[in-house]
């Protein structure tokens, strides 16, 4: 078996264990949502309890956010930002055709740490155990699975994000190329409120 081959088995068993986690952990059944009047309303007597509700909701107590009028969506995803060291910002815009995000090309450097920001708005309602799911795939091949825990939001006029934990870009010859990406950004209840692909190049330096 050539070196190639045996990287692409090796990955082959993380991303079947991964699944695997996955399928276990999925086993969990959320408890049914809540609106932001029940929320409230409820464990008065626990002042402590109270407090903390009223931080997190904010201004969602007295008014009922919305972003876009007519949308019934209660998470807007405007942007997907890589954040890496010493680099400028870079960012794809998830607010128009999703279709042409595949055309620009992020280049990450190889072996560097980098991590990616989520940018977006929660309207109307409180929403609760979101996820941010990403597929890596080269070739055709899915060659890594990330799930990452985002929490619960309340409805804000102000752009929410959540940035993932550092990751380190693979390095070696053998993992430079090109790489197409599958996100999703979901919750507990297994509502879709953004799919999106997007590609970056594994290179020897950022040039």
């Amino acid at each position: 078996m050539s070196s190639t081959e045996e990287v692409h088995e090796q990955v082959h068993e993380q991303v079947h264990e991964q699944e695997h986690h996955d399928e276990v952990a999925s086993n969990y059944v959320p408890p049914p949502p809540k609106s932001i009047g029940e929320l409230v309303a409820a464990d008065q007597e626990d002042e402590s309890l109270r407090k903390y509700k009223e931080t997190l909701l904010g201004n969602a107590i007295a008014e009922n956010i919305v972003i876009e009028p007519g949308n019934p969506k209660k998470v807007l995803v405007k942007k997907l930002v890589l954040v890496s060291e010493g680099q400028t910002e870079k960012t794809l815009d998830l607010s128009g055709d999703l279709s042409k995000l595949k055309q620009t090309v992020f280049t990450i450097k190889e072996g560097v740490q980098y991590r990616i920001r989520i940018e977006f708005f929660v309207q109307h309602e409180i929403v609760t155990g979101l996820k941010y799911i990403q597929k890596t795939y080269r070739k055709g091949i899915q060659v890594d699975k990330m799930t990452h825990m985002v929490g619960s939001y309340a409805p804000k006029k102000d752009l929410q994000s959540y940035t993932t934990p550092l990751e380190d870009a693979p390095s070696g010859l053998l993992y430079r190329g090109h790489y197409t990406v599958s996100s999703l950004f979901t919750d507990d209840d297994q509502n879709e409120h953004l799919k999106w692909e997007w590609s970056f190049e594994i290179k020897k330096d950022w040039n």
